[in-house]
């Protein structure tokens, strides 16, 4: 049966399009890139025996040449394949030099360390999210707000937007005093507060907040 005789909620281009990537099997991923089969075999079926007899992993190892003697694969075929290949290596090598760059935070000094130089000489009061992953390495930061803190213009929507995006599974609420006091006021206390319960609900944990102050900091955790 050809791709086009196909009911269209099996075709892997329109299950891509409704469902997302997630979605399709290897074999329907692999049909999208290759987009055409041979005589008497469409695409998915192609697809299908293709990684049932080789395995991705040693479709991805072969040369130009081994490829081309793959019943259904041509010169086109090949490149298709070992461009996926090479395109999946450049991606790991960027993640892993990307993971070694990352900065793991183990306490709250190292949370100071890292905003100090920043934060030091403002003369206002600046309120950030420090996202990190599973194993404490930031992913991200986001500057939430510019001015006097105020609990009841920190909405929860603007903490956790950018830490859902990033995948966070962490997050650290970083502030300065500009008065170089890091000691914490009721409104801070109410702010960290309201986002740990927030956190708990969405399953991304506030698991401290730090206060930059004159080269000395506060955090709720204590150490």
């Amino acid at each position: 049966m050809k791709i086009k005789e196909m009911p269209k909620q099996n075709r892997p281009r329109e299950r891509f399009l409704k469902y997302g990537p997630e979605t399709l099997s290897d074999a329907e991923l692999f049909a999208i890139f290759l987009r055409t089969g041979t005589i008497g075999e469409n695409v998915t079926d192609m697809s299908n025996r293709l990684i049932a007899e080789y395995g991705l992993d040693k479709l991805f190892e072969c040369s130009l040449k081994e490829l081309q003697k793959i019943k259904g694969i041509g010169p086109g075929k090949a490149m298709q394949i070992l461009a996926m290949s090479e395109l999946g290596k450049r991606f790991n090598q960027i993640k892993q030099s990307n993971n070694k760059n990352q900065k793991k935070i183990s306490c709250a000094e190292d949370v100071f360390n890292y905003f100090h130089e920043r934060l030091k000489d403002k003369k206002e009061e600046y309120f950030y999210v420090l996202m990190l992953n599973t194993q404490n390495y930031i992913i991200g930061e986001q500057l939430i707000s510019k001015g006097i803190l105020d609990a009841s213009i920190i909405h929860p929507r603007e903490i956790f937007k950018p830490a859902v995006k990033n995948s966070a599974s962490k997050i650290i609420l970083v502030h300065n005093h500009p008065s170089g006091d890091p000691s914490p006021s009721g409104e801070d206390m109410e702010i960290t507060k309201k986002l740990k319960e927030v956190g708990e609900g969405l399953g991304i944990r506030v698991i401290d907040s730090v206060i930059v102050g004159d080269n000395r900091f506060w955090n709720e955790k204590g150490s």
